[in-house]
């Protein structure tokens, strides 16, 4: 991915949607390509943590053992909780098609988080939705019970 398309791809990413375009192209910059293939593990859980990343081609699994707990498509991120918080990684993410990812280190992220409100606001709201989500679907589960 040429650096124009990286800087194109990011702007379309709810997380990064309101960033200047000088910031946005510092991302694109400080993000480096990663590409796995179908089924190889990218973390596992409880490894240390210091990248985010963002599905730039493919999907990716997020399981803890055998049980799924997300499928992200193209434009999703994960890995965002250990970098903001320095614990290790809370489940494991394994490429379910061959795939391109975007690879924020955690200095750099840090560095976005301080300098872009908009980007701290909209990680926020995310975070708080897949809070929403994952507390409804519980919900659900112990009413079938």
């Amino acid at each position: 991915m040429i650096l124009i398309q990286r800087i194109l791809f990011l702007k379309n990413v709810p997380l990064f949607s309101t960033m200047p375009p000088d910031t946005l192209a510092w991302v694109a910059e400080a993000a480096d390509e990663t590409s796995y293939p179908s089924g190889q593990t990218i973390f596992e859980k409880d490894s240390e943590g210091d990248s985010m990343y963002v599905i730039a081609d493919g999907s990716v699994r997020i399981h803890d053992g055998d049980k799924t707990l997300a499928s992200l498509p193209q434009g999703a991120f994960f890995g965002e909780l250990s970098i903001l918080d320095g614990e290790t990684r809370s489940a494991s993410a394994s490429a379910e098609t061959d795939c391109l990812l975007l690879v924020i280190r955690q200095d750099s992220f840090r560095r976005i988080l301080s300098k872009q409100f908009d980007v701290t606001e909209n990680l926020l709201k995310i975070l708080v939705r897949r809070i929403r989500e994952q507390s409804t679907q519980q919900q659900q589960k112990q009413n079938e019970n």
